[in-house]
């Protein structure tokens, strides 16, 4: 049985839809993350699921056990917010124990309780300490600590990272990764930032516009995206237009607007002549020092260079298209320098097609 069912969930304002027919269903244990952009309806799908916004429609499953309608306070489910939340001026300790002083519990079982929370989340030692004495990444596991003390059924994050430095930001990462690896909790986590959901989950649900566009693995995502939106979403995308010359079967060709011929790997339901949206990620494009069997083989120069610490980043024009493209720091291509001719390589799985949106928009 599904620890979490949102079944045909939606929430409908005048005039907006904010979350249309989102349906998942998560494993026990499992980290899922709500992945878009803002206005996606990430946030209202986790807030639902919270009991904080009322579904206009749908259901929403803990344990096979429909909670839709109950309160917030008896959905037996923690939330971290992007803020922490934390009370000024009560001590690690009482802010731990807050939830659990509610809840009727009082003396040595109350706190146990905290204690086995804060040696979770690695802060024992400062109990005593009042939030303001505390780093942001120490008062982000008092938070999370917080949520867990009484064992939730399902954790809520909603972008609890983002208030923090990258550096950080990346260790909190690993932190909540592992702290909820040891405690085996469903986790439930929103966020805009692909680098997070990807590091840190078993599945990510894709969202635009309040739509569902892919529930998958992160490789799965990365590497067979569903919709042209994760395509473009995904990774560092270059994205351009052109019409389709040829589309066979499995295999396509597309003219770019004003540059290059490419062969794609499908345009399924595309007549020749088509106007489409074409994404190829930067990661994608290879530097070749000769042709490469089985994709194009383009040659240009470079019109711009930028170094980014692990990589580095170039502009680079083919007649009229312009691509950037990234080559490793330690690499063979790092050094090249403006003006400089190049050739790449681009395969026919990296070249993702869709209907151009304005069409599609249109119809």
């Amino acid at each position: 049985m599904p620890a979490l069912t949102l079944d045909r969930l939606e929430k409908r304002y005048p005039g907006h839809t904010a979350a249309s027919s989102v349906s998942l269903s998560v494993h026990d244990g499992e980290f899922i993350s709500l992945l878009g952009p803002s206005g996606c309806g990430k946030t209202t799908v986790l807030r639902m699921v919270a009991g904080l916004i009322e579904p206009t429609g749908g259901r929403i499953l803990v344990d096979g056990r429909d909670i839709t309608a109950l309160p917030t306070n008896r959905r037996n489910i923690g939330l971290v917010f992007q803020s922490y939340a934390l009370f000024p001026h009560m001590s690690v300790f009482e802010n731990v124990a807050f939830g659990l002083r509610r809840q009727g519990m009082q003396g040595s079982e109350l706190k146990q309780r905290v204690d086995q929370a804060l040696a979770s989340v690695r802060l024992s030692a400062l109990g005593d300490r009042m939030p303001k004495q505390l780093s942001g990444g120490q008062q982000q596991r008092v938070a999370v600590a917080r949520s867990i003390a009484p064992r939730p059924s399902i954790l809520l994050f909603d972008e609890p990272l983002s208030n923090l430095d990258a550096s950080l930001r990346d260790e909190m990462q690993i932190e909540l990764k592992r702290l909820q690896r040891e405690v085996g909790i469903t986790t439930l986590f929103v966020t805009h930032d692909q680098g997070e959901a990807m590091s840190m989950s078993d599945r990510v649900c894709v969202l635009a516009h309040g739509v569902v566009q892919q529930f998958d693995t992160p490789e799965a995502i990365y590497h067979r995206p569903a919709t042209g939106f994760v395509a473009s979403f995904i990774g560092r995308p270059n994205r351009l237009t052109g019409r389709v010359v040829r589309a066979t079967g499995a295999a396509a060709a597309v003219q770019l607007d004003n540059g290059p011929m490419l062969p794609a790997s499908a345009a399924e339901g595309m007549a020749q002549g088509a106007a489409v949206d074409v994404v190829i990620r930067q990661e994608d494009i290879r530097f070749a020092d000769a042709p490469s069997p089985g994709a194009a083989t383009l040659a240009g120069r470079v019109a711009m260079r930028s170094f980014v610490g692990a990589r580095v980043q170039y502009l680079l024009a083919f007649g009229g298209t312009e691509l950037i493209a990234e080559a490793v720091t330690n690499g063979p291509h790092a050094g090249l320098d403006v003006d400089a001719p190049v050739r790449v390589a681009i395969a026919p799985q990296h070249v993702y097609v869709t209907a151009r949106a304005v069409q599609a928009a249109a119809a």
